[in-house]
């Protein structure tokens, strides 16, 4: 496995492997990696000749500072997972590479970024929006591959794929759970072990909210339950709990057609802030 730090010597290496007619694939992560991000890999190793895992914590995401200071990195244990798992290329940048200069480029997503991610982070997509494009502009991948957890990430991806025309196709993965239901994440990591005990009651939450939209329950009558079983349990603090339009992510009065909508929630535990969502 081949680990590189800096973009000029990762982009010889990629002419190189795409000049002997190899396909690239491309799995951007933060780091702290669990199986999720493992599924990802294997969905690129099946489908690309070369497979190039980003670990990188973007700044230009966070807008919380304690945030981004708590953020796991654990390189040396993200790199053997990713050498175990078969993949090819490491590319680790330190923020001074990515960033020489602060970026001032502002990136405008529309209905998009008025709604849950983006009305609780302000900034927060204009910061990935960036990092992914430069990702895409130096690795060049013929695929790229996202978590549906991160279902607003996908959503904004995309758009920027489609309205810049990138010339690569997005495979979106379906996330990858705990046995108990809890989806993988890095922060995971950050929860004691009553908060970790307690964390499993997100996702039994949204089940019983799709549970009863599926039955006929109205959408404001199922969002004022799920707050309610939130509220009730101390070591929550909901952020928002929203039933959406999986085609743009905007609140809905009425379910749609089967697969079009989705539950989405985040919710503090403890200190750590866990996101989710369900497609039905």
């Amino acid at each position: 496995m081949e680990v590189f730090t800096s973009i000029s010597n990762l982009r010889k290496y990629l002419v190189q492997q795409v000049q002997q007619q190899q396909k690239i694939g491309l799995v951007p992560t933060m780091g702290a990696l669990h199986e999720g991000h493992i599924s990802l890999i294997q969905a690129s190793k099946a489908d690309n000749d070369v497979t190039v895992c980003s670990i990188f914590v973007n700044p230009t995401q966070f807008n919380n500072p304690e945030d981004l200071l708590k953020y796991p990195r654990t390189l040396e244990a993200d790199c053997a997972m990713l050498e175990a798992a078969g993949c090819d290329v490491v590319f680790a940048p330190s923020a001074e590479e990515m960033y020489p200069e602060q970026p001032i480029l502002k990136f405008n997503f529309g209905a998009l970024e008025t709604v849950m991610e983006s009305a609780s982070r302000p900034g927060h997509f204009n910061g990935v929006g960036i990092v992914v494009s430069k990702l895409f502009h130096i690795v060049k991948p013929h695929r790229a591959y996202f978590g549906q957890k991160d279902l607003q990430q996908v959503a904004v991806v995309s758009r920027m794929v489609a309205d810049l025309s990138f010339d690569l196709e997005l495979v979106i993965a379906p996330t990858v759970r705990e046995a108990d239901g809890l989806a993988m994440s890095s922060r995971n990591r950050r929860l004691n072990e009553e908060e970790r005990h307690i964390a499993p009651h997100i996702f039994r939450i949204m089940e019983s909210a799709k549970n009863a939209l599926l039955k006929g329950e109205s959408v404001s009558e199922v969002i004022k339950e799920a707050k309610q079983e939130f509220s009730a349990v101390d070591a929550f603090r909901l952020d928002y709990f929203e039933i959406v339009d999986l085609s743009d992510l905007q609140p809905i009065d009425i379910i749609g057609s089967k697969g079009n909508n989705a539950i989405c929630v985040a919710v503090f535990l403890g200190p750590v802030r866990l996101i989710d969502n369900l497609v039905f």
